[in-house]
């Protein structure tokens, strides 16, 4: 049998899986390199340019994450709109591309950096009173620069519905508890959730930042939602026209609302920052509620689901009323009930479109 030929150094599809691979290893060894004269700068100015009291070298190995992370997650979201599946983002409105742009790397930026000092913090623990030594803080920045620079090349250019889903549980999660474990008061559960939010310092900046953020990304969440939903209605799975058009605007509305929780802290404007939380769990509710309309097709498992997450939602009411729960308690249940719906929404939005896709490959097969 005659075997295909294979020249060495062959060109190779950068759209493809394996093209993909490849950039990220030559990004992530660019991003190496800079990582050791990064180093090499570090364990001398560390000591003086010191910003976390006494673990300088956690600060500086996370900003410098940060930064690559921000690098290479643009340039991989911008080249994967040439992938097979996403060729769709090139027919969206400039503001829509950018504003999807941004909200991905910044999701990408802050997630190098919390998770880099967060490591480091721990590694700190375990070497007390360990000198930051030339060689190593070359060899620790060269490693964490490429590192984070190959794993956010490789999720940003294999962005789809269910990645940005898990991308946004993570953001969240992370973000929020980074807030609670570096906030300067140790009592603020006994006042309220938001309560994070009031502190001039990085705990509030990043409990703010992290809802602004996320409002950003439910955003983008929705233009991905939106075409999914298309491609479903008009395969015959989702039965519904005005789903795909509505539901995407209530994510749109739902992304504003959280974002402008952020925006307007309780100690900066308790209205708007009210009106804005409230905003957010009524959308959720009408998005649980208008379900079987919206989104008729949809396994009927989903809107089981869905009805257990709107009689926990009205349970907690109910609880929060009584003062069985406390308002803290109230306000992070809701939270992740919120968030916990939405990753089930598009587990189930991403399997409707699964049996449609095999029937496509029967039918071209037969």
């Amino acid at each position: 049998m005659d075997m295909p030929a294979v020249t060495f150094g062959q060109a190779i599809d950068t759209h493809s899986p394996r093209g993909t691979e490849s950039e990220a290893v030559y990004w992530a060894m660019a991003a190496g390199l800079v990582g050791a004269g990064y180093g090499w700068v570090v364990s001398f100015l560390a000591s003086s340019l010191a910003l976390a009291g006494e673990d300088p070298f956690a600060v500086w190995a996370a900003v410098g994450a940060a930064v690559v992370a921000a690098i290479s997650s643009t340039a991989a979201y911008w080249r994967a709109r040439g992938s097979a599946g996403q060729e769709w983002r090139r027919r969206l409105p400039a503001w829509a591309f950018t504003v999807n742009t941004i909200s991905v790397v910044i999701a990408h930026t802050v997630l190098a950096f919390l998770a880099t000092y967060a490591l480091y913090r721990v590694l700190a623990m375990g070497f007390v009173g360990l000198p930051v030594i030339a060689f190593w803080s070359v060899v620790l920045m060269a490693v964490t620069l490429g590192l984070s620079t190959y794993l956010t090349f490789l999720s940003s250019s294999t962005v789809t519905t269910q990645r940005m889903s898990s991308l946004l549980m993570a953001f969240i999660v992370i973000g929020t508890l980074t807030a609670m474990v570096t906030t300067p008061d140790p009592e603020w559960w006994m006042v309220h959730f938001s309560q994070l939010g009031t502190f001039d310092d990085l705990s509030s900046w990043v409990f703010n930042g992290t809802l602004i953020a996320g409002g950003l990304l439910v955003t983008t969440f929705a233009v991905y939602i939106a075409n999914d939903m298309t491609a479903l209605t008009a395969s015959g799975v989702l039965e519904g026209h005005t789903g795909p058009r509505v539901v995407p605007a209530l994510f749109v509305v739902m992304g504003v609302m959280l974002a402008c929780v952020g925006v307007f802290p309780v100690d900066v404007n308790l209205l708007l920052h009210n009106v804005s939380a409230s905003g957010m769990a009524a959308v959720f509710l009408v998005l649980l509620i208008s379900g079987p309309r919206l989104l008729r097709g949809m396994p009927r498992s989903y809107f089981v689901a869905s009805w257990v997450f709107l009689a926990a939602t009205v349970a907690s009411v109910v609880l929060f009323i009584v003062r069985y729960f406390s308002l803290t308690a109230f306000e992070i249940l809701v939270f992740a009930l919120i968030f916990g719906w939405i990753a089930v929404f598009i587990r189930f939005l991403g399997a409707a479109g699964r049996p449609t896709r095999a029937r496509g490959a029967h039918v071209r097969s037969a």
